[in-house]
Protein backbone atom coordinates (compact mmCIF):
# COMPACT_ATOMS: atom_id res chain seq x y z
CA UNK A 1 0.00 0.00 0.00
CA UNK A 2 1.37 3.41 -0.99
CA UNK A 3 2.12 5.98 1.69
CA UNK A 4 -0.23 8.94 1.23
CA UNK A 5 0.75 10.93 4.35
CA UNK A 6 3.43 13.61 4.19
CA UNK A 7 4.82 16.09 6.68
CA UNK A 8 5.43 19.55 5.26
CA UNK A 9 7.82 21.43 7.55
CA UNK A 10 6.81 25.07 7.12
CA UNK A 11 3.59 26.99 6.78
CA UNK A 12 4.33 30.01 4.58
CA UNK A 13 3.89 30.74 0.90
CA UNK A 14 6.52 28.24 -0.22
CA UNK A 15 4.79 25.53 1.82
CA UNK A 16 1.51 26.22 -0.01
CA UNK A 17 3.16 25.58 -3.39
CA UNK A 18 4.90 22.47 -2.04
CA UNK A 19 1.52 21.23 -0.76
CA UNK A 20 0.00 21.58 -4.24
CA UNK A 21 2.86 19.55 -5.73
CA UNK A 22 2.52 16.94 -2.97
CA UNK A 23 -1.20 16.49 -3.69
CA UNK A 24 -0.51 16.10 -7.42
CA UNK A 25 2.04 13.42 -6.49
CA UNK A 26 -0.53 11.39 -4.53
CA UNK A 27 -0.04 12.62 -0.97
CA UNK A 28 -3.60 13.08 0.32
CA UNK A 29 -2.93 13.52 4.04
CA UNK A 30 -0.71 16.59 4.47
CA UNK A 31 0.45 17.46 7.98
CA UNK A 32 2.00 20.91 8.33
CA UNK A 33 4.73 21.25 10.92
CA UNK A 34 5.34 24.76 12.21
CA UNK A 35 7.27 25.15 15.45
CA UNK A 36 5.70 28.57 16.09
CA UNK A 37 2.02 28.17 15.15
CA UNK A 38 1.08 24.56 14.53
CA UNK A 39 2.06 20.96 15.07
CA UNK A 40 5.60 20.99 16.41
CA UNK A 41 8.22 18.65 15.05
CA UNK A 42 9.15 15.79 17.36
CA UNK A 43 11.26 12.69 16.71
CA UNK A 44 8.34 10.77 18.27
CA UNK A 45 5.90 11.63 15.46
CA UNK A 46 4.86 8.74 13.19
CA UNK A 47 7.57 8.19 10.59
CA UNK A 48 5.84 9.56 7.47
CA UNK A 49 7.99 11.07 4.73
CA UNK A 50 8.83 14.74 5.22
CA UNK A 51 9.86 17.71 3.10
CA UNK A 52 11.27 20.98 4.36
CA UNK A 53 9.20 23.76 2.75
CA UNK A 54 11.18 26.79 3.91
CA UNK A 55 12.86 29.10 1.41
CA UNK A 56 15.70 30.23 3.69
CA UNK A 57 18.73 28.13 2.73
CA UNK A 58 20.34 28.02 6.18
CA UNK A 59 17.12 27.13 8.00
CA UNK A 60 16.29 24.49 5.39
CA UNK A 61 19.68 22.84 5.85
CA UNK A 62 19.42 22.86 9.66
CA UNK A 63 15.90 21.40 9.67
CA UNK A 64 16.63 18.80 7.01
CA UNK A 65 19.62 17.53 9.00
CA UNK A 66 17.48 17.42 12.16
CA UNK A 67 14.71 15.33 10.59
CA UNK A 68 17.17 12.91 8.94
CA UNK A 69 19.01 12.44 12.24
CA UNK A 70 15.60 11.75 13.82
CA UNK A 71 14.99 8.87 11.41
CA UNK A 72 12.57 10.44 8.92
CA UNK A 73 12.67 9.72 5.19
CA UNK A 74 12.91 12.79 2.96
CA UNK A 75 10.42 13.23 0.14
CA UNK A 76 11.56 14.64 -3.19
CA UNK A 77 8.76 16.39 -5.09
CA UNK A 78 8.62 17.13 -8.81
CA UNK A 79 5.71 18.92 -10.45
CA UNK A 80 4.44 16.92 -13.46
CA UNK A 81 4.81 19.95 -15.77
CA UNK A 82 8.57 20.05 -15.11
CA UNK A 83 10.76 18.73 -17.93
CA UNK A 84 13.68 16.72 -16.59
CA UNK A 85 16.21 14.74 -18.61
CA UNK A 86 16.50 11.07 -17.72
CA UNK A 87 20.22 11.62 -17.03
CA UNK A 88 19.59 14.19 -14.25
CA UNK A 89 20.28 13.29 -10.62
CA UNK A 90 18.11 14.98 -7.96
CA UNK A 91 18.99 14.75 -4.26
CA UNK A 92 16.77 13.91 -1.32
CA UNK A 93 14.40 16.58 -0.05
CA UNK A 94 14.58 18.67 -3.22
CA UNK A 95 11.55 20.20 -4.93
CA UNK A 96 11.15 21.03 -8.62
CA UNK A 97 8.34 23.51 -9.27
CA UNK A 98 5.94 23.89 -12.23
CA UNK A 99 7.43 24.34 -15.71
CA UNK A 100 11.02 24.08 -14.55
CA UNK A 101 13.42 22.54 -17.06
CA UNK A 102 16.51 20.53 -16.07
CA UNK A 103 18.60 19.29 -18.98
CA UNK A 104 21.04 16.43 -19.54
CA UNK A 105 23.65 15.37 -16.99
CA UNK A 106 22.83 18.03 -14.43
CA UNK A 107 23.22 17.20 -10.75
CA UNK A 108 20.87 18.71 -8.19
CA UNK A 109 21.95 18.34 -4.55
CA UNK A 110 19.91 17.60 -1.43
CA UNK A 111 17.28 20.06 -0.22
CA UNK A 112 17.45 22.21 -3.36
CA UNK A 113 14.58 24.37 -4.65
CA UNK A 114 14.28 24.68 -8.43
CA UNK A 115 11.49 27.22 -8.60
CA UNK A 116 8.77 27.84 -11.18
CA UNK A 117 9.95 28.31 -14.75
CA UNK A 118 13.66 28.02 -13.93
CA UNK A 119 15.91 26.58 -16.63
CA UNK A 120 18.94 24.50 -15.69
CA UNK A 121 20.85 23.64 -18.85
CA UNK A 122 23.10 20.62 -19.46
CA UNK A 123 25.93 19.63 -17.13
CA UNK A 124 25.08 22.05 -14.31
CA UNK A 125 25.87 21.21 -10.69
CA UNK A 126 23.71 22.73 -7.97
CA UNK A 127 24.96 22.27 -4.40
CA UNK A 128 22.92 21.20 -1.40
CA UNK A 129 20.27 23.61 -0.09
CA UNK A 130 20.63 26.10 -2.94
CA UNK A 131 17.56 28.06 -4.04
CA UNK A 132 17.10 28.74 -7.74
CA UNK A 133 14.26 31.32 -7.86
CA UNK A 134 11.50 31.63 -10.50
CA UNK A 135 12.61 32.40 -14.03
CA UNK A 136 16.33 31.89 -13.44
CA UNK A 137 18.32 30.67 -16.45
CA UNK A 138 21.54 28.71 -15.90
CA UNK A 139 23.48 28.11 -19.13
CA UNK A 140 25.39 24.86 -19.62
CA UNK A 141 28.13 23.82 -17.23
CA UNK A 142 27.25 26.28 -14.44
CA UNK A 143 28.21 25.33 -10.89
CA UNK A 144 26.24 26.69 -7.91
CA UNK A 145 27.57 26.15 -4.38
CA UNK A 146 25.75 25.11 -1.22
CA UNK A 147 23.20 27.44 0.38
CA UNK A 148 23.42 29.88 -2.53
CA UNK A 149 20.36 31.95 -3.46
CA UNK A 150 19.94 32.92 -7.13
CA UNK A 151 17.36 35.75 -7.32
CA UNK A 152 14.30 35.79 -9.52
CA UNK A 153 14.91 36.28 -13.23
CA UNK A 154 18.70 36.10 -13.05
CA UNK A 155 20.80 34.69 -15.90
CA UNK A 156 24.17 32.98 -15.58
CA UNK A 157 26.33 32.42 -18.65
CA UNK A 158 27.92 29.06 -19.47
CA UNK A 159 30.69 27.64 -17.34
CA UNK A 160 30.38 30.12 -14.45
CA UNK A 161 31.26 28.95 -10.92
CA UNK A 162 29.26 30.52 -8.11
CA UNK A 163 30.57 29.23 -4.80
CA UNK A 164 28.75 28.63 -1.49
CA UNK A 165 26.73 30.99 0.72
CA UNK A 166 26.15 33.62 -1.96
CA UNK A 167 23.13 35.80 -2.66
CA UNK A 168 22.61 36.90 -6.26
CA UNK A 169 20.10 39.75 -6.55
CA UNK A 170 17.00 39.61 -8.73
CA UNK A 171 17.48 40.16 -12.45
CA UNK A 172 21.25 39.85 -12.34
CA UNK A 173 23.35 38.80 -15.32
CA UNK A 174 26.32 36.81 -14.05
CA UNK A 175 29.30 36.82 -16.44
CA UNK A 176 32.17 35.96 -14.07
CA UNK A 177 32.84 33.56 -11.19
CA UNK A 178 31.80 34.65 -7.67
CA UNK A 179 33.60 33.70 -4.44
CA UNK A 180 31.95 32.31 -1.30
CA UNK A 181 30.07 34.54 1.11
CA UNK A 182 29.35 37.35 -1.37
CA UNK A 183 26.29 39.41 -2.13
CA UNK A 184 26.24 40.33 -5.80
CA UNK A 185 23.76 41.91 -8.20
CA UNK A 186 23.39 43.93 -11.36
CA UNK A 187 23.90 43.70 -15.11
CA UNK A 188 26.67 42.78 -15.34
CA UNK A 189 26.58 41.25 -11.86
CA UNK A 190 29.19 42.67 -9.47
CA UNK A 191 30.12 41.73 -5.92
CA UNK A 192 28.78 44.44 -3.59
CA UNK A 193 30.00 42.94 -0.31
Amino acid sequence: MAITSLYIYGNGGHAKVVADIARINGYNDLIFLDDANGVKFSPKLPKYPIIIAIGNTIARERLQRLVVESGFELATLIHPSAIISTSVKIGAGSVVMPRAIINANSIIGDGVIINSGAIVEHDCIIGNFAHICPGVVLAGGVSIGERTWIGIGSSIIQGIKIKSDITIGAGSVVVSDIDSGSIAYGNPCKVRR
